[in-house]
């Protein structure tokens, strides 16, 4: 069955927004102030990100060192989320900063489009490809993984044009997928209200059940000849964490070899050590046909993201000599972006961080899993160094957030996703540090009881 735009039936999950503010509607803290002290006017010029526009007071973060973030009251937090899913490496390390100033100073900025190109952006997707599961591919650069899901949507529905094969153009997606906000990742969204409110969206998507292959294979059995693209995130991760069960990856990269489907795993936030593999194709052992990335490419230092392209695919775009790919952005590439990927792959390999992932996440398992053993959780979900600890049966977002903002003024940062609490730390965070995130999600859960 094929859905259009947002007239797509899905069963509702929170994310985004809704989880950006407390129960009481504001974030609570005091007025934001500058590092020396004056008070700063409250939404008087941003407009925050999936935050509700009406005013309201955010924690205003001033700074950062490590593992842990500092408030403008000088209040301190461990940052259980990595920021959002992505610092890989802690704050303030030299290597990157130093790495991205030098750049600076030699070439600050320019374009990488035809004729030009330049050194720093070559070597970083070269670093990209040494650490990814294909043989010889390319990589797209770009600013986001919003950016990232886009381009790889475009060249999903470009590759079957460029092989004659005009009627493929449906794009599925698995419910409680969350693949950014553009355009394209907007009108792919798995969470029903991250479509709402926008208009018509792009035709062509289809929606899976996210846990059920058969979903998958009866869509394929109706369609599979018009399905130019699967996009999965192998870790769902704001819908949820939720992991795939077992054999779905696999079997879903049956299908869309068998029906002639390209299989883009979008590792926005599973990609550069998460799951303790450098991507989770590697974790799962399945190999798709396009990676998107971002988030952990840097780990925040600097906005970049990108596509990973399989040779098979890269073989179609570059088969005919006249073709001229029309898509790019103007910061493709950007010189400082490229600087602050070379560093932090370097930084991620010589401190051994992805087997750290694996290290940290088995620490704070065994909290979580001891936590649901004495009743206090209903579940826990996860892989590498991400986690979901599911509150007890019959919780709302209500009580989560209240559960988080508990967290909150006890020092630890975490993200409240529906009935769950998910953490994404830093992979150099210490034990001592998980067991705290662990010991104040149980006090803000005893603070919050059902």
């Amino acid at each position: 069955m094929l859905f259009v735009g947002t007239n797509r039936s899905s069963f509702a999950v929170c994310s985004g927004g809704v989880e950006a503010v407390s129960a009481r509607g504001a974030m609570p803290s005091g007025f934001p102030r500058t590092l020396q002290g004056e008070r700063l006017p409250v939404m008087a010029a941003l407009l925050h990100p999936f935050t509700r526009p009406a005013p309201h007071d955010p924690r205003t973060i001033v700074r950062a060192e490590g593992v842990r973030v500092w408030d403008s009251n000088g209040k301190e937090y461990i940052d259980g989320l990595g920021s959002l899913w992505y610092c890989q490496v802690g704050y303030g390390r030299t290597e990157i900063i130093d790495a991205i100033a030098e750049q600076m100073l030699t070439m600050s900025t320019y374009n990488v489009f035809a004729p030009f190109s330049s050194a720093i952006a070559e070597q970083a997707a070269q670093r990209i490809v040494d650490v990814s599961p294909f043989d010889d591919p390319r990589v797209f650069l770009c600013c986001s993984g919003s950016e990232s899901i886009d381009t790889a949507m475009k060249i999903a529905r470009l590759v079957p044009q460029l092989k004659g094969e005009h009627g493929r153009q449906i794009i599925v997606t698995r419910t409680r997928g969350y693949h950014g906000v553009n355009m394209g990742g907007t009108s792919a969204q798995g969470i029903a209200p991250n479509r709402e409110n926008w208009g018509d969206l792009l035709p062509h998507i289809a929606e899976i059940d996210p846990d059920d292959i058969e979903s998958a294979a009866r869509l394929f059995a109706e369609s599979g000849d018009r399905i130019a693209a699967v996009i999965c995130e192998p870790v769902q991760g704001a819908g949820g964490v939720f992991t795939p069960e077992p054999d779905y990856l696999r079997r879903l990269r049956e299908l869309c070899t068998a029906h002639g489907a390209l299989l883009i795993f979008d590792e926005v936030i599973c990609g550069f050590g998460r799951t303790g593999s450098w991507f989770a194709s590697q974790t799962y052992d399945v190999r798709p046909d396009l990676i998107t990335f971002a988030k952990g490419v840097t780990s925040g230092y600097q906005p970049v993201g990108g596509v990973i392209i399989d040779r098979p695919v890269c073989d179609v775009l570059e088969s005919d000599d006249s073709f001229l790919l029309r898509h790019g952005y103007t910061y493709s590439g950007h010189p400082a972006g490229a600087a602050a990927v070379i560093a932090n792959i370097d930084l991620i390999e010589a401190d051994g961080l992805v087997e750290r992932a694996t290290t940290v996440g088995d620490r704070l398992s065994a909290g979580l899993h001891a936590l649901a053993g004495d009743g206090a959780l209903a579940g826990v979900r996860g892989v590498g160094a991400i986690w979901a600890a599911k509150l007890a049966e019959g919780t709302d977002l209500t009580r989560t957030v209240a559960v988080r903002d508990h967290m909150l003024e006890s020092g630890v940062v975490a993200r409240p996703i529906g009935d769950s609490i998910a953490f994404c730390p830093p992979l150099i965070m210490s034990d001592t540090d998980v067991d705290r995130m662990v010991d104040t999600l149980a006090e803000g859960i005893q603070a919050n009881p059902l």
